[in-house]
């Protein structure tokens, strides 16, 4: 029998795929996916730094929203003393809960990319009515507070149902970020077209690194380094996405953010061509290709 596949994408060797550039002539577009997360007090999922105990966990309620108070505002002076973008990945019930630090987003003009309603609820297992629902009023909050759609989506810990591309495609995104199978932009088959799969680091994402396999601050900061740099080795074959995700509550702890800088200096200081940018930037450059982009 042969085995289940998505047929979402098809298999592509990236040694064999048509050459392109980034804008400038650059091989290495950057982007900095910083996620912005609500949690509901008392139930539903939720980050651990230790083992949660019976609710309300303050806790861990209590870390996580270290990130909204605390850790965003450090991260915002970071890149900006850094001249460094970002993409937004935000749940739509920040914006009732802190809606100044929305405020602080708008003014610096970055990309605002669709992350659920909330990180208490998991998309993927809800039914598709229900699951239509949660694209839908995020998307709707998005809209009324941004003025625009958002353009990408990455799906509430990372959770998609058999039918979530098709449900973004048919909602107006141009891109999703859930999927880490590539280091280019790649397309996705959906039910009424199509739709462009971005990538998004699993590796190199606070959240599976340090909350999950423990990994210490300097250690991270390399892991980005080195990342960085043999990315930026590669890319004389092809054009690739090097990505990084932050979640405030977990780099935005001081001696965390003290190792992030010296991360991003380098970074932002490198002497090659690269082009530091955003999700969506990426997502547009790479669907005006056309047929370079397999």
């Amino acid at each position: 029998m042969p085995a289940a596949d998505h047929g979402r994408y098809r298999y592509s060797p990236i040694l064999s795929r048509p050459d392109y550039a980034w804008p400038g002539g650059a091989r290495l577009a950057v982007y900095i996916a910083i996620n912005l997360e609500h949690f509901r007090f008392g139930e539903g999922l939720g980050a651990e730094l230790a083992p949660g105990g019976p609710q309300p966990d303050v806790l861990n309620y209590g870390w996580r929203d270290y990130g909204n108070r605390v850790g965003i505002w450090r991260l915002l002076a970071l890149l900006d003393d850094l001249a460094l973008p970002a993409s937004v990945l935000v749940n739509s019930a920040i914006y009732e809960y802190c809606p100044e630090v929305m405020v602080a987003v708008r003014a610096r003009g970055w990309e605002v990319v669709g992350h659920g309603r909330s990180n208490a609820e998991r998309q993927g297992i809800l039914p598709e009515d229900e699951e239509e629902e949660l694209i839908a009023d995020t998307t709707t909050a998005i809209r009324r507070h941004e003025g625009t759609a958002p353009a990408g989506w990455l799906g509430p810990w990372i959770s998609e149902s058999p039918v979530t591309p098709d449900l973004l495609q048919e909602a107006g995104y141009r891109y999703l970020l859930d999927w880490c199978a590539d280091d280019q932009p790649i397309w996705f088959n959906t039910r009424r077209g199509r739709i462009l799969s971005v990538p998004y680091p699993q590796e190199l994402n606070d959240i599976p690194a340090i909350a999950v396999r423990r990994t210490d601050a300097a250690t991270f900061a390399d892991m980005i380094v080195d990342q960085f740099d043999e990315m930026l080795d590669q890319s004389r074959d092809q054009p690739l996405v090097f990505a990084l995700a932050l979640h405030p509550y977990i780099v935005g702890q001081p001696f965390r953010l003290r190792q992030l800088r010296r991360a991003l200096r380098h970074v932002a200081g490198t002497l090659h061509p690269v082009w530091h940018s955003t999700a969506g930037a990426i997502a547009d450059h790479a669907i005006g290709l056309g047929s370079l982009i397999v």
